[in-house]
């Protein structure tokens, strides 16, 4: 109930509290200091106190309020005092500490009390003066609701000596706050900058010229502060890159004294610190112009926050400048990564979508291998929401696929009676994500992911039936190798746009048929290669070729040493790729040049035999005969020795392969026989009946499984195979060097059933 009182009724009964619950107003100086008196002698544990900032003045300046305290302190009753601290009062509130747990909290307003049993309130003071009414109430929901308004509160105050060392020493407040006016943050950054003995700098190449178009002048200052042993300096962290003005803005803040480090990943939040202060913006600075927006604060833990996080970067993950500078000038900027471990692979897959600054790109080889990197998809989302990346993905289809695409990336337009919600079949865009399909890979099986063109990671598909990421991925490689990374961008251009092709292709009318079927057969012919391509290409080839053979002589283990010749073995096999690829390349462009000299056909042959029995001899089941009984050991062709060589031993291999998938084969037949004959015959010119012209042929016969049907065709084709071993370039490079040096190359099944023969003629030089 409440009741209001000019001359209350005495509630008391002795020294206890009525048994009934009241709510009253107490009128008169008299009456309501009178209450203030016989509340504060009831209290037995606790009294918790919050008052505007004259409330300090009215506890030690009224001396009854202030026996009450004294009181307080001699009965050991725990009282906390919530009061805003200003200059004007510090007095008092030091006194006032004595007794009680004092807290600064700005903008106080309204005076409250309260203990376990009793509630007391004024709504104005006048300092040290008695007051001339209260609030009183003694009501369990009353003491309730104001206890638990207290301890909010008290939980967002400041410790009362903090406050007062803040007004004493001039210190600023704690503060945490958002400028958003540039002029504002122009002036800000000048006093921060203008009074900081040392700082530490997360900057992109933008945050840096932004520095050197309007602050150079005072880090120029700092450091030459630190020369006279009067700071710290400044350490900056940015990504160094290879563009040629970016290095010369670099250079410019290291030849002052700024420590300049690089980092591969870059924070998304450009931000600086001090030993004040911390300074951060999530704007890409790209321009150099001075951010919209910066967040400030002074509040202890973030500045030590973002000082752990920079030290870690800066001793875990730095480069210095200087030596990155001379990587990139010298041309060995690149990194590469071999990574076994999945769960590695996944956390560094997850980190390089996180901190990308302008693209992202996807190729997965099947759709569960799209399923199960959701997680990397959403990031790649959210991280092209929050700083306008470009992310696009190439996925094979399936009903989950595309049911998992609406949900992603479906945009809902609001209307005034229904949301609207648009799909397009074959592309979807959000923010700035847009996904195609491509047909499912069934040779490549290795996700592909590419960041900014400058980063890449191909993780190779172990096995698509699980269902977690880290049981289906094996052997990965990261790589910022520039010739790398290109590659791959390339391989997903043509992806992306031969998928646009098709798209348009589908849209178009009956009149378009043959074309359509022409540019059907150019995308399987750059599908077939772009597959072959990724599976075997692993780039830089020597540095892996040569670090794993260094590591293979410096180990003991055995098993080590088994995993090594697994990674020579191939590497073997890309250097190989890439050597035909770069033929096939010069033999497109009309630029195989042979460096043609005289050759003893029957010497390189026994040569090249020796070197293959020699690399066989963990397999005996395979020999060699040469038959060369019917021609001069000196005979002599006029050629390029190593074009010659490198065609024999593309049909030996040939043999050899396919020598071995026929005892895989059948058991019953395991005794390999490569057959090498060599013959002369004379040609007949027609225009010259005197002609003596001679061509020698080159046999090599073998007992393996013989030419396929299907192939057979096109055999001396580009990408003419069904092997899983091969890629089909190397007898459409053969045929290529043969026919350059005037000679033919051809080939058949052997008439007995078993094998094939694959034959070359050269034209001879007469003795």
């Amino acid at each position: 109930m409440l009741i209001s009182l000019a001359n209350p009724v005495d509630q008391k009964k002795g020294n206890n509290v009525s048994s009934i619950e009241i709510t009253e107003v107490l009128y008169g100086m008299e009456n309501a200091m009178d209450r203030l008196a016989e509340v504060m002698s009831r209290v037995k544990n606790w009294a918790c106190v919050c008052g505007d900032s004259l409330s300090p003045s009215f506890s030690m300046g009224v001396e009854s309020i202030k026996k009450g305290y004294i009181d307080f302190n001699k009965r050991g009753i725990k009282t906390r005092f919530i009061t805003e601290i200003t200059k004007a009062n510090i007095h008092y509130c030091k006194e006032l500490m004595k007794f009680v747990e004092l807290r600064h909290m700005d903008n106080v307003k309204g005076n409250m009390a309260v203990s376990e049993t009793e509630y007391v309130a004024t709504a104005v003071l006048q300092g040290a003066k008695p007051v001339t009414q209260t609030i009183y109430s003694n009501t369990k929901a009353i003491l309730e609701q104001h206890s638990y308004f207290f301890e909010n509160l008290w939980n967002k105050a400041m410790p009362a000596e903090h406050r007062i060392r803040e007004i004493e020493e001039g210190m600023e407040p704690i503060k945490t706050k958002v400028l958003e006016n540039k002029e504002e943050i122009y002036n800000y950054l000048i006093k921060i900058i203008k009074r900081s003995k040392g700082r530490l700098v997360c900057y992109s190449i933008g945050g840096m010229q932004m520095i050197y178009n309007n602050f150079f002048y005072l880090y120029r200052d700092i450091i030459e502060r630190q020369k006279r042993g009067e700071g710290n300096g400044i350490k900056w962290l940015t990504h160094i890159d290879d563009n040629k003005d970016n290095i010369k803005l670099i250079k410019e803040f290291v030849d002052v004294g700024i420590q300049v480090r690089h980092i591969k990943n870059l924070p998304s939040m450009n931000f600086s610190v001090d030993s004040n202060s911390i300074q951060a913006t999530i704007e890409g600075l790209d321009k150099g112009e001075i951010m919209n927006s910066l967040l400030v604060s002074n509040e202890p833990a973030y500045v030590k926050h973002f000082t752990l996080f920079f030290n870690d970067l800066w001793s875990n993950h730095g480069i210095d400048a200087v030596e990155r500078i001379k990587d990139i000038e010298e041309g060995m900027e690149y990194d590469i990564d071999i990574i076994r471990q999945s769960d590695r692979t996944l956390n560094l897959y997850l980190e390089i979508v996180q901190y990308a600054q302008s693209e992202i790109f996807f190729i997965f080889p099947t759709p569960r291998a799209f399923i199960r990197q959701l997680k990397a998809i959403y990031l790649a989302k959210q991280v092209s929401k929050e700083r306008q990346i470009k992310v696009r993905i190439l996925t094979p289809s399936s009903e989950t696929v595309e049911a998992l695409i609406e949900n992603l990336l479906k945009i809902e337009k609001d209307d005034e009676e229904k949301k609207i919600t648009k799909y397009n079949t074959d592309s979807f865009s959000y923010i700035d994500i847009k996904i195609k399909y491509i047909e499912k890979m069934s040779n490549t099986k290795a996700t592909i992911l590419v960041i900014d063109r400058k980063e890449s990671l191909v993780m190779e598909l172990k096995d698509d039936s699980k269902d977690t990421f880290i049981e289906a991925i094996g052997l990965s490689i990261h790589s910022t190798s520039k010739a790398s990374v290109l590659s791959y961008v390339a391989i997903f251009e043509n992806l992306w746009k031969q998928s646009e092709l098709f798209s348009e292709i589908k849209e178009s009318n009956e009149n378009l048929r043959m074309t359509n079927e022409k540019l059907k057969i150019n995308d399987n012919i750059q599908k077939e290669f772009i597959n072959t391509a990724a599976h075997e290409l692993r780039t830089p080839i020597q540095p892996i070729m040569s670090l794993s053979e260094l590591l293979k002589n410096k180990i003991k283990d055995k098993e080590q040493k088994e995993l090594l010749d697994i990674i020579l073995k191939n590497a073997k096999k890309l250097k190989k790729l890439t050597e035909d690829i770069l033929d096939v390349t010069k033999i497109e462009g009309n630029k195989l040049n042979l460096s043609k000299k005289e050759l003893l056909i029957v010497d390189l042959l026994q040569s090249l035999i020796k070197e293959f029995e020699i690399e066989l001899t963990y397999n005996k089941k395979i020999k060699f005969e040469l038959d060369i009984d019917d021609i001069d050991k000196n005979t002599i062709a006029f050629a390029d020795r190593n074009r010659i060589s490198q065609v024999i031993l593309n049909l030996i291999n040939n043999s050899i392969k396919f020598i071995l998938i026929e005892k895989e084969m059948d058991e019953d037949n395991v005794n390999g026989l490569i057959s090498i004959s060599v013959e002369k015959i004379k040609i007949n010119d027609k225009d010259n009946n005197d002609s003596n012209t001679e061509d020698i042929i080159i046999s090599i016969k073998d007992n393996g499984t013989g030419i396929d049907s299907e192939i057979y065709p096109r055999l001396f084709t580009k990408f003419a195979s069904k092997s899983f071993q091969g890629t089909g370039l190397g007898l459409f490079i053969s045929k290529n060097i043969i026919e350059a040096h005037g000679g033919k190359i051809w080939a058949e099944n052997n008439t007995n059933g078993k094998g094939a023969t694959f034959s070359f003629s050269l034209p001879l030089t007469i003795q």
